[in-house]
């Protein structure tokens, strides 16, 4: 695992049980990389690390250094998982369709046709919403502080609209703001109490965000899920094995 900072990551912990589960011995580790450092460690795949998920600060420039990449990072210019294949670093972006599989996974929720409130634009918001869309989801609708983030990404996707004013039922709400200075829970028209709702943070294993809306009668999911369902991803990418988000889950409840 590699980015700055690293020491809250739980991936190794992923890792390690992804390594156990297929009977494939290895080590995974954290390492504190910067951007400036980008180069260096780059020379050291192949030689050093054979696979590598990734986080911020790294994902765009990490992106740039790859000679393959899947549809995903390419229409992100991301990426949260590194390979060493054929002697050419290859890149994919799984947080989003890791998104989509947690849901599935976890809840057997289909996206398809559905009307979601997204809270955020940044880097987490633009990966579930692209994951949301190419899945066929009804509409999006965007709420958050940063309107020039806001309006490109309703400029860059079909069905994504900055306008939670809407009386249509909100079938699953997900924010991605940090806890830290996170404003009051909002409750949005449309939602009731077959809503579901999901916070991508895990610091709390309910937060307070989640009570609001459980107060609500609706169903609720932090981050956890999000993290185990896309590091499966990744694994089964990189060792041509398929592995279980559901199991991975054991590991980090």
């Amino acid at each position: 695992m590699v980015g700055s900072p690293i020491d809250h990551s739980r991936s190794p912990e992923l890792h390690q049980a992804g390594l156990a589960s297929v009977g494939l011995t290895g080590h995974s580790e954290r390492i504190d990389v910067t951007l400036d450092e980008v180069d260096t460690f780059v020379a050291r795949m192949g030689r050093d690390f054979d696979a590598v998920s990734v986080t911020m600060p790294l994902k765009a420039a990490l992106a740039t250094r790859c000679e393959w990449l899947d549809e995903s990072a390419i229409r992100l210019g991301v990426v949260n998982s590194l390979r060493w294949h054929g002697d050419a670093l290859q890149g994919r972006a799984t947080d989003g369709p890791g998104f989509l599989n947690a849901l599935f996974g976890e809840w057997h929720y289909d996206v398809m046709g559905r009307h979601v409130v997204v809270e955020g634009t940044g880097g987490s918001a633009t990966a579930i919403i692209d994951a949301l869309v190419h899945a066929g989801v009804a509409r999006v609708s965007l709420v958050g502080r940063n309107d020039q983030a806001r309006h490109a990404l309703c400029a860059s996707y079909p069905g994504v609209v900055c306008d939670d004013r809407t009386d249509d039922h909100v079938d699953l709400v997900v924010t991605t703001t940090p806890a830290p200075g996170r404003s009051d829970p909002s409750m949005y028209a449309g939602v009731d109490h077959a809503t579901r709702a999901v916070d991508i943070t895990y610091n709390e294993p309910v937060s307070k965000w989640m009570k609001y809306y459980s107060a609500e009668g609706c169903a609720v999911m932090n981050g956890l899920p999000m993290l185990a369902y896309q590091a499966a991803l990744q694994m089964s990418w990189w060792w041509g094995v398929p592995l279980d988000g559901a199991a991975l889950m054991t590991v980090l409840r």
